[in-house]
């Protein structure tokens, strides 16, 4: 990727984690603050000619007789202070420009500035002063200089000695260090961040004066394909309403909507106008009137891109017209406002189709895009996460689950009634909600809409719902009898020894209240002893990992499993680079026995023998074909041979590669392709010659395929394990409302299974929901578990 916008709430982490150094005790600045300091300005490689000093307000403050002052980044005893007075007033939610010194380079001049001095700011380090006088300051510690009374707010940066708190990052030629927020902690390193410079003067306008450009309106900008006409091109006189701001992160800026829009249902009526690092000085309901330059952004590189673009306007200027303005109406979502249809079958790359919002969902999405919606009273069928969204559903009855989600029932299929949500309301002000697959988001909630490669169109929330709980609680199984074997598959995502003990703890708790203890699990995504903090470092072994689980499903009631694996080699089973990744067996050895059988390693094949009519494995564990280019950088299948009553049973364990590389669903590519499948395919073709050896020495052998294929029920993969009978996928017996173990973008999926050969004729077979529809989850896959009767 060559860039990457991932855009989220502040989490309260990310908070707490900000670094403040302790200074002497001083209220922050409660108006106006140095918003922006550029001392880079016509030195080598710039493009603006000047340095400047930016103010901004979040309330309306007269600054005559104020000043602004620089000091040298380390000052000697015989610095100075150099001032430049100030007059007139940066107005509420506005920012006033100061002109400094002009150098020989750039070529791109400040828009008009408010205020113009002569000081030559150094690019790299310097302190810069906000001050209630016209006199020159004479501290030259950051001691004194926050003890003076007269300084109303201070920024020191790079290597500045004179600075709140820590230091400001250091700016260059081309960049400038920017205030974050218009919130002031009293530490410049928590409340500045470099970026591209954006001198905005009380006008709003910004670098470069007036360059000309097409006149335009938004929907000119839109246009009727997902791509605009004008992309590329500069743009002027484009008119709107202020509807949202994006105050925080890197890509911050404001969407406007067209009060007056045209007849036309493919042109959207909403653009994002895009600041980059720089706070946009304009607040909602603000007429404003903006020039720049069409672009449409991709999360990666355009010209290879499967993601869609959104339309923007980049190095903005503006002029605000008038405040407080009536907010365009947003777009009420009912159950019957998306289409049912997702997109046509255009057999490559959508964008230059002419959009019908009215029968395809992903073009009433573009068609909306940069425009307000809302919902009201919608559910929640993809629980929050960790980046601050959830998914919920416009169209209630539309693949309903038994709890509540929405499940994925064909390539053929798609919910368009999923939508994601985000917020824009910072956290401290509402922290994101919590809430569960089957949980209401009540009330309503309306924000403009984006398109983010991470799920797809997005609500971006400036008015959110409060959740209702739906009740929904994790699921538990029967005990096994005493002549049923029971035997479980669990995807525990990435477990390592050196994981907190809450996860060991809480995945354990699973395998004992919620399983029932069973007695053999399939386990995937178990990581080395180090984990994959450590990159090719040769460990591989896996102990440590394996001890500390069992210990803590021994403390949480359960028995004293043992476990048989083999150690992969280091960086040739993928996942998490370093964290070698495979599958493994529990077994409790007072119920179940396992057969050792030597040879077994990461590079020897497992083969079937037959010995008095029988077949058994030459080595037990072993790994099937692990040679093979099918496993080429994914998990090797790992088989044991067990015996319960004296009955011998073959289990498989799995985890397929991974989906990574598909075109998403939401993409711009219809229909996606899903070229993961291949290796999958190929894959299930291997393991599927292993089980006809198994089931030739021995048409009745009880055999158990079971773990993580990442593939649905539906997939070739899957078709390729079936076919013939041979194995019966246990999935497919369940009501077709039930059929999912995972839940993505909303959608709850099959991606684990557990496959029984024909002898094994009755099995009861369960699904254990504590995991993938809840926020807070051990792991992000949900466990399977069958029971059955050996036939003797």
């Amino acid at each position: 990727m060559t860039t990457t916008r991932r855009i989220g709430v502040l989490t309260a982490a990310a908070l707490t984690g900000l670094s403040v150094a302790v200074m002497p005790a001083r209220a922050a600045s409660a108006d106006a603050v140095i918003a922006e300091v550029y001392g880079g300005g016509g030195n080598s490689g710039a493009t603006l000619t000047g340095d400047f000093i930016e103010i901004a307000a979040s309330a309306a403050t007269a600054l005559d007789g104020w000043s602004v002052q620089y000091l040298p980044g380390s000052p000697s005893a015989s610095s100075r202070w150099q001032v430049t007075p100030l007059t007139g007033t940066v107005t509420r939610n506005g920012r006033y420009l100061v002109a400094e010194s002009t150098g020989s380079g750039g070529t791109v001049s400040l828009p008009t500035a408010d205020a113009a001095g002569s000081i030559a700011m150094s690019a790299t380090s310097g302190t810069v002063a906000l001050v209630r006088g016209t006199t020159a300051l004479t501290c030259l510690t950051a001691a004194d200089c926050l003890a003076d009374p007269v300084v109303h707010d201070l920024v020191g940066y790079g290597s500045a000695t004179v600075r709140e708190g820590s230091p400001a990052p250091a700016p260059s030629n081309t960049t400038s260090a920017a205030r974050t927020a218009l919130t002031d902690t009293d530490d410049n390193a928590a409340d500045f961040a470099s970026g591209a410079p954006t001198p905005v003067n009380t006008k709003g306008e910004t670098s470069g004066g007036d360059a000309g450009g097409t006149p335009a309106k938004i929907h000119d900008v839109q246009g009727t394909t997902r791509l605009s006409p004008l992309a590329g091109k500069k743009v002027t006189g484009v008119t709107g309403i202020v509807t949202a701001l994006r105050t925080f992160g890197s890509a911050r800026g404001f969407w406007m909507t067209d009060p007056r829009p045209d007849s036309d249902p493919r042109t959207s009526e909403g653009v994002l106008v895009f600041t980059g690092s720089a706070t946009p000085a304009v607040a909602v309901g603000d007429a404003v009137t903006v020039s720049g330059t069409v672009t449409e952004y991709y999360p990666d590189s355009p010209a290879n891109s499967i993601y869609q673009s959104t339309t923007e306007i980049t190095g903005p200027r503006w002029t605000v017209e008038s405040s407080d303005n009536p907010l365009p109406a947003p777009t009420a979502l009912t159950p019957t406002t998306v289409p049912g249809t997702l997109a046509p079958d255009a057999g490559g790359n959508t964008e230059n189709l002419p959009l019908e919002p009215s029968k395809y969902s992903l073009d009433f999405w573009e068609a909306h895009e940069g425009e307000t919606v809302s919902v009201r009273d919608v559910r929640v069928v993809g629980p929050s996460t960790e980046y601050n969204e959830v998914y919920v559903t416009t169209k209630p009855r539309q693949n309903r689950t038994d709890r509540g989600g929405t499940v994925y029932t064909g390539y053929d299929e798609p919910n368009t009634g999923v939508l994601k949500i985000e917020s824009l309301i910072p956290f401290a002000q509402r922290p994101f909600p919590q809430a569960d697959t089957g949980d209401t988001l009540t009330g309503l909630t309306s924000g403009p809409v984006e398109y983010d490669s991470f799920g797809g169109y997005t609500l971006q929330a400036t008015t959110l719902g409060e959740v209702r709980d739906g009740g929904l609680q994790p699921e538990t199984t029967r005990r096994q009898l005493p002549g049923e074997l029971a035997v479980a598959t669990y995807n525990v995502e990435n477990l390592s020894a050196v994981d907190d003990q809450a996860k060991f703890d809480q995945l354990a708790h699973g395998i004992v209240d919620s399983l029932a203890s069973p007695d053999i699990v399939t386990l995937e995504e178990i990581q080395d002893n180090n984990g994959a903090a450590a990159e090719g470092d040769g460990v591989v072994a896996a102990d440590q990992t394996l001890q500390r689980f069992t210990d803590a499903i021994a403390a949480a009631g359960g028995p004293r499993y043992e476990w048989r694996q083999i150690d992969p080699q280091d960086l040739t089973d993928g996942g998490e680079p370093g964290g070698n990744i495979r599958v493994g067996f529990l077994f409790n050895p007072r119920r179940v026995s396992f057969v050792d059988r030597p040879g077994g390693d990461a590079t020897t094949p497992v083969s079937v023998l037959r010995e008095r009519g029988k077949p058994h494995l030459s080595a037990s564990p072993g790994r099937i074909d692990p040679g093979n280019a099918a496993w080429e950088d994914s998990r090797k299948p790992l088989t044991g041979e067990f015996v319960f009553h004296g009955h011998t049973v073959f289990v498989i364990a799995n985890h397929f590669n991974s989906k990574g590389g598909d075109q998403p669903i939401h993409g711009r590519y219809q229909p996606p392709t899903r070229s993961s499948e291949e290796q999958r395919g190929q894959q299930a073709q291997v393991l599927r010659g292993f089980v006809d050896q198994l089931l030739k020495a021995d048409r009745w052998a009880d055999v158990i395929v079971a773990g993580d294929l990442n593939d649905y029920q539906f997939s070739p993969a899957l078709k390729t394990l079936t076919r013939g009978g041979a194995l019966t996928d246990q999935i497919d017996r369940l009501p077709e409302d039930e059929r999912y173990s995972y839940v993505y973008e909303g959608n709850s999926q099959v991606l684990d299974h557990i496959l029984t050969s024909r002898a094994m004729w009755w099995v009861d077979y369960d699904v254990v929901h504590i995991n993938a529809e809840f926020a807070e989850q051990a792991s992000d896959h949900d466990p399977q578990i069958i029971r059955y009767r050996p036939i003797f």
